[in-house]
């Protein structure tokens, strides 16, 4: 059994990132700049933006938090991020999520400007992933494809199953890996709340690849995989002691992988990672680097 290594990886692709952005700062160009919006105090979501604030130091970018209170009405937060998608200094913008249940996320989504979209949410991003073509890739998903390249997993040709239908991880990562992209060309089988037991366990039983997003901790345990399997785990929950684990039984599953990505310290980094890609992208855009 061997890691996937979410923190090593990522400290790779950054560090990369960070080489090239020294080379267009060192031309004149202004750095990258990265905006995210936080709506309230929510605590995992005070987590997450310091580590992307933090993960733009180390790439050489801009990076700059907006604040608004949990009270912020729906259309004052399309108002700021109105203001944001014309600032021609912000590349990226980033709305955390979850909101408050007062306003529409996806609303919230399709206001960002598609070319500021380093999510990878809105529809035309979404649906220019889907079609093959030149897009912001949603994050989570990209970070996991990123990962498997890093450490060379065959992904052509392979059964791949991925437990869980979100629009954030289950249903990018299946079209991504069963797309002809750098990374892609697998069989892939996309399973969620409505599929019988009896046919997940057929399919996660001879899968090669294992991603499993669906937020219950242990979900995953070691009579529903084969020997050798390649498992990629994204869930991140906290126990009532305060521990971190994810949605696979780490200690029973993992002797039976090839490789496993360890929570934390696998998908969550990745997924920052990601982040910077699509920004430093965005950039590029903007002044017709590519």
């Amino acid at each position: 059994m061997e890691l996937l290594d979410g923190k090593k990886c990522a400290e790779s692709l950054v560090a990369d990132i960070s080489r090239k952005v020294a080379g267009y700062i060192g031309s004149g160009l202004r750095k990258p700049h990265m905006t995210i919006i936080l709506v309230g105090t929510h605590a995992p979501s005070e987590s997450y933006v310091k580590s992307k604030i933090a993960s733009c130091g180390r790439a050489g970018f801009e990076g700059n938090l907006i604040r608004l209170p949990e009270t912020v009405t729906e259309q004052e937060l399309l108002a700021k991020i109105s203001g944001i998608n014309n600032d021609p200094s912000t590349d990226g913008v980033i709305v955390q999520l979850p909101l408050p249940s007062h306003i529409n996320e996806q609303n919230v989504i399709n206001a960002i400007a598609p070319e500021k979209d380093i999510d990878g949410f809105h529809p035309t991003n979404f649906g220019r992933m889907a079609l093959g073509q030149k897009a912001f890739r949603p994050a989570t998903a990209y970070g996991i494809c990123k990962l498997l390249q890093f450490y060379d997993i065959p992904i052509r040709g392979k059964h791949c199953v991925v437990i869980g239908r979100s629009n954030i991880v289950g249903k990018p990562i299946s079209i991504m890996l069963a797309n002809d992209f750098d990374i892609g060309n697998a069989t892939v089988t996309l399973t969620h709340i409505e599929t019988p037991r009896e046919l997940l366990l057929d399919e996660t039983r001879r899968a090669d690849i294992v991603i499993v997003a669906v937020g219950i901790p242990g979900f995953v345990s070691e009579d529903m995989v084969k020997e050798g399997v390649v498992l990629i785990d994204v869930g991140i929950n906290r126990l009532e002691n305060g521990k971190l684990v994810g949605d696979v039984d780490f200690a029973a599953v993992a002797p039976k992988c090839s490789w496993i990505t360890p929570v934390p310290g696998g998908v969550g980094r990745m997924t920052v990672a990601a982040l910077m890609i699509n920004t430093l992208m965005a950039y590029e855009n903007n002044f017709n680097l590519n």
